[in-house]
């Protein structure tokens, strides 16, 4: 069973970021992501609701010359995708995937997947993924160093490891799966109405239809 968690008890366990894609018999679908950044967010609630605010604004940069500097009526740079695509005439996709910055890598892996190389709606999340590493903060801080470093997925060819390396990337396996990001995803067949669901099999969650 699930805890019951007592208010103002953080003792149940570690949280993150949640994704999850729901759909109804009329071909309503809704793709949600929350996530408060660090920590509880900005620390701010939202009277009567209780829910709390996120504070995504400290990725603005505080240089007034830097391109992401902070300035009234402007977004914050953030990585929060829920995301919705239509697979040419054939289907309506609700989809995303959870992780940081893995998750704009990650969404792109997950459409290469189905779009270039035919997977299905399961497959494509369970394929091994690439995770980049050292890329240049929004805040202009920490510069790119020699590239980053790009994690392999276990899974990927030797032959495609030692390529990679003689195009100069520095590779690096990394056995941690849930790192690679958290993918769930609805697909919607426009012909038929027939929905499928898939569930990332990295970390928890499930697709359930009723």
């Amino acid at each position: 069973m699930s805890p019951s968690p007592t208010h103002g008890d953080l003792g149940v366990g570690a949280g993150d970021t949640v994704y999850l894609a729901t759909a109804d018999a009329d071909g309503n679908m809704v793709s949600l992501i929350q996530s408060n950044y660090m920590g509880f967010g900005s620390g701010v609630t939202v009277a009567p609701f209780g829910f709390g605010l996120q504070n995504r604004g400290s990725q603005f940069a505080l240089d007034p010359k830097h391109a992401n500097a902070y300035a009234p009526g402007k977004r914050p740079f953030h990585t929060i995708i829920p995301a919705f695509a239509r697979l040419g005439d054939d289907a309506l996709l609700a989809f995303g995937v959870m992780g940081a910055a893995m998750q704009p890598q990650g969404q792109v892996q997950v459409l290469t997947n189905m779009v270039d190389f035919g997977f299905g709606l399961q497959g494509a999340g369970d394929a091994p993924r690439v995770r980049h590493e050292g890329s240049t903060e929004p805040t202009g801080v920490p510069p790119l160093a020699h590239g980053g470093t790009v994690h392999l997925e276990p899974g990927f060819a030797a032959q495609t490891i030692e390529g990679l390396r003689a195009r100069g990337h520095r590779i690096e396996p990394m056995q941690d799966r849930a790192a690679f990001g958290g993918y769930q995803a609805i697909r919607r067949e426009l012909r038929s109405g027939v929905y499928l669901g898939a569930s990332e099999s990295r970390k928890d969650g499930h697709a359930a239809g009723f």
